[in-house]
């Protein structure tokens, strides 16, 4: 089973940076998008960030040519007709995602493998509403994800173990460290890092720390590259509700159960720095 022509659903931030990783370790890769002003934008978004590279001197001109050489946009479903492989890059929203995961099993051929970069939703709902249940699995990229080397490798109870293997070959093959998970809300990941998300609120909440001292103290107690209200600010508090209900709807635990003050904050629209205010103001540059 070999992967040779890549393609991939959704060219927001993680889709763009997943055919670029693609296009970068030389595989030609389609990008669907819904809209023509959604594709530009996105692959607009693809070069800036490859010239930002060249500008560093971290990347050949020579290589960011091959790169977008490698790179085909299209709004049309039918141009992933010949992909080996299809990543899911699109909204967080199990209905969508089934039904996107239909229409794709529809179009691709028959040994193409579907994948999901779902962090939250359900990939074995995905596989169900597929012909093709064993040839269905996540692969969550992290952000950004040109610069991390994580993803996760979930196989549902309906995943064949050959396409785990092709998968996880292909993950190497664009420079990525693949860890194996079963489909379970988070994965790894998720199921670790949001309660302490939520206990870093809930920390805050109760006045037992500034967002300055929390921030420092995991940062230099523990040795984590950043803390969690920078991470939170980063991630996108939306975000971050989102798929803290996800998983207490999942498990009904109370460490998934998502704190007052994150709740107003996303209702307020403090989503993080992609709103210039989250736990933390930001301003342009």
């Amino acid at each position: 089973m070999v992967i040779k022509h890549v393609g991939v659903l959704g060219c927001g931030l993680m889709g763009s940076g997943i055919a670029q990783v693609a296009a970068q370790a030389g595989f030609p890769t389609t990008v669907l998008e819904a809209t023509p002003e959604l594709l530009d934008r996105g692959l607009g978004n693809l070069r800036t960030t490859l010239e930002g590279l060249v500008a560093r001197g971290k990347l050949e001109a020579t290589a960011r040519d091959a790169t977008l050489g490698r790179i085909t946009g299209t709004v049309r479903i039918e141009d992933l007709k010949d992909c080996d492989l299809v990543i899911e890059a699109i909204t967080e929203n199990q209905a969508l995602k089934n039904e996107t995961f239909a229409r794709l099993d529809r179009t691709c051929p028959a040994h193409a493998i579907l994948a999901s970069n779902t962090s939250s939703c359900n990939v074995t709902g995905m596989a169900a509403a597929t012909k093709r249940p064993g040839r269905v699995l996540g692969l969550h990229f992290f952000n950004p994800v040109p610069l991390m080397k994580l993803v996760e490798v979930a196989r549902t109870i309906l995943t064949d173990e050959a396409v785990v293997t092709a998968a996880t070959e292909w993950v190497r093959a664009v420079g990525k460290v693949p860890v194996h998970t079963k489909d379970s809300t988070g994965f790894i990941v998720n199921r670790l890092l949001v309660p302490y998300l939520l206990d870093a609120i809930r920390v805050y909440e109760s006045g037992l720390g500034s967002l300055e001292d929390i921030d420092q103290a995991m940062k230099l107690g523990c040795g984590y590259p950043m803390g969690p209200f920078t991470l939170l600010d980063l991630v996108g508090l939306d975000t971050t509700l989102y798929v803290a209900e996800v998983m207490f709807e999942e498990f009904r635990e109370p460490r998934y159960a998502s704190p007052p003050l994150l709740k107003r904050m996303v209702m307020a629209g403090h989503l993080g720095r992609k709103t210039g205010r989250g736990f933390y103001r930001y301003r342009e540059g």
